[in-house]
């Protein structure tokens, strides 16, 4: 895989008035103008994100017809179900939803199908097997539903009202819905198609309290603070990978203060099992994506995601304890499951040379000697596509029929390749980047040998190299504690909103040792010729043992990091890539 390091070149003129008019560091009046950022009202929507900036949530499409008909349900004592997904942003919308109606006494349960036994999304068998014998009135989905026509058709002849609450890609909404809240509606102009689905869910809750407040439901019990469940907003944003700019940027770091104030009792003792507690600093988007997620994703992949949302819906400490301690060991074994299988993957592309010469990769369990887990597979397609740069399709066949993940570049929109393909599908559904889909067995040959086909048709031999946009050089004598404290107000970092990238030139290694499996940790010191020589510990994760480790090295790129340990804290670079 090709790799471009890609210093960006702002315009000097923009980034000297956003610096006289903030009065910062000119690497953060770098990084802000690289990020599009060039004016002060701007900047500071950017840097102080709040509440209160948020655009109006009611201008989504067919949401006033979704919080009158849940008004009356509530009112009207209706069975409301909540219909989720079971990875993070389906349990957190889930939650959300179903604290808030509880709270309001509404009649509420919720439903989360099993990942292998059912599938993702609502289904004709959940209505006929589930809802009708349940005597539910209402459906209210959470990060499913844009797909799920037939399923609407049937709980409408059955006199069930369907809400659908999502954000997945959208071809023709299910025509018999009574609302299809999803900004990715193409007659939708509310502007918000990056919420993630507890985004959309979250909106839903402000317009419905609203609606609830403007017939003085609020007389007889206190108003809910909306603010204290932005900790579950946050979690299932992050997680789901959608950019952390505009509202989602506001959701984040609100519901990261919730998080660091320790009032829910699932989340703090997920950091406890996770091991955030004995890091003694805040929880940002890295610990929810690395540490956080993964465990309760864990929950869907390996067992059944109900298990989350108890977690996160309990008041009992030592319950939730109990609950956490299970996500902790079933993500343990959801790791061991994942390894074995990246590790048959690499074994097999290694004796297959070929294969690496298609523009993408397309591979089933047929072709080794165990089935794979299909709740692991877009982890092990994301994988993949990080070490082979190419959009990645993975499936597990069982008794005829192929669940797959698949996952892609920024240059490929895997939606739209499995849409041309579609012919040969049972089912798929997702995003520009990430998607599931459903195939018989017998379609396999034939759809790998398309899907490769559309990818070479829609892309460009550009598409295949990997850009590494650096942010700016910055020589070691130009680091110092108060740079680190300013680029910290420009998390929270993710999607979107990248950790700042930085490049130093002519840098040793003064000493260096191994850690854990293959960390190095290292001194490094910039020669003269790039600084005056100042010195720093640095640490570079998952290095090649193997080879002979570099005594210096012509480019680093770099982040610049707090480093927690026994209670301090010091500066630490932790190195992306090297030349």
């Amino acid at each position: 895989m090709k790799k471009y390091w890609q210093l960006l070149q702002p315009d000097n003129n923009l980034v000297e008035n956003i610096r006289g008019e903030l009065q910062c560091n000119p690497v953060t009046a770098t990084i802000l103008v690289n990020r599009k950022i060039i004016s002060k009202d701007d900047a500071l929507r950017f840097l102080k994100p709040s509440l209160n900036n948020m655009r109006p949530p009611c201008s989504m499409k067919d949401m006033d017809a979704a919080v009158r008909r849940i008004y009356s349900a509530i009112t009207g004592h209706e069975k409301i179900l909540i219909f989720g997904d079971y990875d993070v942003d389906g349990i957190t919308a889930t939650t959300i939803l179903f604290e808030f109606l509880h709270y309001t006494k509404a009649d509420v349960s919720y439903y989360i199908p099993h990942r292998t036994k059912e599938g993702y999304g609502l289904h004709t068998k959940h209505i006929t097997d589930y809802a009708i014998p349940n005597k539910i009135n209402l459906i209210i989905t959470v990060d499913c539903g844009s797909s799920s026509d037939n399923a609407v058709k049937t709980a409408s002849g059955s006199g069930i009202d369907v809400i659908i609450t999502d954000h997945h890609e959208i071809s023709d909404k299910p025509s018999r819905a009574v609302a299809v809240l999803n900004p990715k509606r193409h007659d939708c102009s509310s502007g918000f198609d990056d919420l993630a689905g507890v985004g959309v869910a979250f909106y839903l809750l402000i317009c419905l309290r609203k609606q609830m407040r403007d017939n003085h439901f609020w007389q007889n019990r206190p108003e809910p603070n909306l603010k204290n469940l932005c900790d579950l907003v946050a979690l299932g944003t992050v997680a789901d990978m959608v950019p952390i700019v505009d509202e989602n940027r506001i959701l984040v770091k609100t519901g990261l203060e919730i998080i660091n104030a320790g009032d829910r009792c699932g989340i703090k003792t997920l950091m406890e099992s996770s091991g955030i507690i004995r890091l003694r600093r805040t929880v940002n988007t890295e610990d929810i994506a690395f540490r956080l997620a993964p465990r309760l994703n864990a929950a869907g992949r390996i067992e059944h995601a109900s298990a989350a949302v108890e977690l996160l819906t309990t008041n009992n400490l030592e319950t939730a304890r109990q609950l956490a301690r299970s996500l902790n060991s079933m993500n343990f074994k959801r790791h061991d499951i994942e390894q074995k299988i990246m590790e048959d993957i690499s074994e097999y592309l290694k004796n297959n040379q070929y294969l690496l010469k298609n523009s993408s990769l397309v591979l089933s369990d047929n072709e080794f000697g165990n089935m794979w887990h299909e709740g692991v597979l877009g982890i092990i397609a994301s994988r993949m596509v990080k070490k082979y740069f190419r959009p990645v399709v993975l499936i597990a066949i069982k008794e005829g029929v192929g669940k797959g993940s698949a996952r892609s570049i920024p240059g490929f929109n895997i939606y739209k390749g499995l849409m041309l393909c579609s012919d040969l599908l049972e089912a798929f559904g997702g995003h520009s980047m990430a998607a599931g889909l459903t195939i018989k067995a017998e379609h396999m040959d034939i759809f790998q040998k398309n899907f490769e086909n559309t990818v070479q048709q829609t892309t460009s031999p550009d598409d295949f190299m990997q850009t590494i946009s650096i942010d700016y050089e910055l020589n070691f004598e130009d680091i110092s504690d108060a740079l680190i404290n300013e680029l910290e107000t420009l998390k929270p970092f993710g999607t979107g909103n990248h950790e700042p990238l930085f490049m130093a030139k002519n840098v040793s290694v003064m000493d260096s040792k191994i850690v854990g499996k293959n960390h190095r940790r290292m001194h490094l010191k910039q020669s003269a010729a790039g600084g005056t020589g100042n010195s720093f510990n640095a640490i570079h994760f998952n290095v090649d043992t193997n080879k002979n480790l570099r005594e210096s090295f012509d480019q680093i790129a770099f982040r610049l990091h707090w480093n927690y340990w026994n209670g301090k804290k010091t500066a630490q670079i932790v190195i992306e890539h090297i030349l």
